[in-house]
């Protein structure tokens, strides 16, 4: 039961991080030094997606659900968890590089609105 609660957790935190590199440059409308934390994520985001490599909370999560006596799944956590959501077919290689878009795009977009904010109080 333990392993699986801990799997859970990963599951949980790996979600969050995802929305975190996502949307986690609007935090620095309210905090000036979010982005000290923030940018170094996305890097990593989209290194992930763009080397097409995993994400080390995966393995970890298939370990603790593995010791739960649960079954691992094979891929990443995007390909296991949210393109089924999105998409019918499996996590390809073109489908990386849009996500790795989507991520440089929305924060490009988030931190160009903060920037604007930063100068129209001026």
């Amino acid at each position: 039961m333990l392993y699986r609660l801990a799997a859970d957790a990963v599951l949980l935190l790996h979600l969050g991080f995802i929305v975190f590199v996502l949307l986690g440059g609007l935090l620095a409308l309210r905090w000036r030094r979010a982005p000290l934390l923030h940018l170094p994520a996305v890097v990593w985001g989209v290194y992930i997606e763009l080397s097409g490599g995993l994400c080390p909370l995966t393995p970890l999560e298939n370990r603790l659900r593995v010791l739960a006596g649960q079954e691992g799944f094979e891929g990443g956590f995007i390909e296991h968890y949210l393109i089924p959501l999105i998409y019918p077919a499996g996590l390809t290689r073109d489908t990386q590089l849009v996500l790795a878009g989507v991520a440089l795009f929305a924060n490009l977009a988030a931190y160009g609105f903060v920037l604007w904010r930063r100068r129209a109080r001026r």
